[in-house]
């Protein structure tokens, strides 16, 4: 199968299984699983596996166009499977060969599902998951403060700062357990160490001692794509063994990676775009209005316009990226805002789609979100000549 083919295969499925359901979906984190079940189900959640691992291994620009289709029928799918692909794509580029002999191979079997947890890299201040070297491995300890997809994946990348502020990338279950170390005395030294040190709970029977936990919490309510199952995880000296260990990378690899990836959520926020105008050509088929066509129409030419440019951008400025995925998110909202405005009233109902996609705009305002792309957010926002000016 060619890739045109997989994006006519997915824009199919999306249209007849996804589409007429996409509210549902975005509500019920069952429904949600049966759609990402039929993604799974034609191979669609392996497409960044390498193909000597079974998978599609599917380029950039085909990657985008799917992107795109996914999150104009539904956000909270999108959403989901992205977080699957980021995780396949970070394991499919580590050293560790067995690792990836054991997890690519199951993810392209349709065995396997992965989240991420690793956005905490971006904050400031005190690490909020920390590893400390043990003897096959490192213990982990600290707060994941978000994880999508609870119940929907089986595991997912963490990431924890080594106390030469390196971090260590590794899969982790993604669900409540418990961790026995057993004769692990190199892990006990550690453990006791550091409740020694005062950074640890005091332990209240020797069995705590002796074990590593993950506590993951109620699922968030969230006002959109709640149906994604966003929970925190409490880490607590859980031992990540050498064998389940992606990467370490180096200090300040997160500003690098999202200085290098400023566009990476500009295909979805199409997407997203899209969605907003499909509500309001709805509109202008059920109301008959030529103003709200002529609205449409004006909405279409900025996206074409947009799109145009994202195509020449991959060697622009970083400046120049900043302020294209800005006018992306701008023009998302936009048009979310005005399929809200021409469905009048009832936009306001729980299963109306022009609600669902301002609220996924809202989405999109933030995903990936570093100070660099919120700055320029607000600089759209408050300087929306300049900007139209520069493209």
């Amino acid at each position: 199968m060619s890739f045109q083919d997989v994006l006519e295969s997915t824009e199919t499925y999306l249209k007849e299984c996804v589409a007429p359901r996409a509210e549902i979906i975005d509500s019920d984190s069952e429904a949600l699983k049966i759609a990402l079940t039929g993604l799974e189900n034609r191979s669609l959640l392996a497409l960044r596996v390498p193909q000597n691992w079974g998978g599609a291994d599917i380029p950039p620009q085909f990657y985008h166009e799917y992107q795109e289709l996914t999150a104009r029928y539904s956000g909270a799918l999108c959403f989901l499977q992205t977080q699957h692909h980021s995780a396949t794509a970070m394991l499919a580029s580590s050293d560790n060969e067995m690792l990836k002999t054991r997890y690519l191979r199951a993810i392209a079997q349709k065995e396997l599902r992965l989240g991420v947890g690793f956005s905490h890299l971006r904050r400031s201040g005190n690490p909020a998951v920390t590893a400390t070297p043990a003897k096959d491995g490192y213990l982990l300890s600290g707060n994941v403060p978000w994880i999508t997809g609870f119940g929907l994946f089986e595991k997912f990348v963490v990431a924890a700062v080594l106390p030469d502020n390196r971090a260590v990338f590794g899969l982790l279950p993604l669900s409540n357990i418990q961790q026995e170390y057993g004769d692990n005395k190199s892990v006990m030294n550690v453990v006791q160490a550091r409740i020694e040190d005062g950074q640890d709970a005091h332990p209240t029977t020797d069995l705590e001692l002796l074990s590593g936990k993950i506590a993951v919490s109620e699922v968030m309510q969230l006002i959109a794509m709640n149906s994604t199952n966003t929970v925190t995880a409490t880490l607590d000296n859980w031992l990540l063994q050498e064998s389940e260990i992606i990467s370490i990378k180096p200090v300040g690899w997160i500003a690098e990676n999202d200085s290098k990836n400023i566009l990476n959520f500009v295909p979805a926020t199409f997407g997203c775009i899209r969605a907003g105008l499909d509500a309001i050509a709805a509109t202008v088929a059920a109301k008959n209005s030529p103003v709200i066509a002529a609205a449409c129409q004006k909405l279409e030419q900025k996206l074409d316009r947009l799109k145009q440019h994202f195509l020449q951008s991959q060697h622009s400025s970083k400046a120049e990226q900043l302020a294209l995925r800005a006018e992306a998110i701008d023009l998302a909202v936009r048009c979310g805002h005005a399929a809200v405005v021409v469905s009048s009233g009832a936009a306001n109902g729980t299963l109306h789609p022009a609600g669902r996609v301002y609220r996924e705009a809202l989405v999109y305002s933030v995903s990936g979100q570093t100070k660099d792309v919120m700055l320029s957010t607000l600089d759209r926002i408050t300087n929306e000549s300049i900007l139209d000016f520069r493209f």
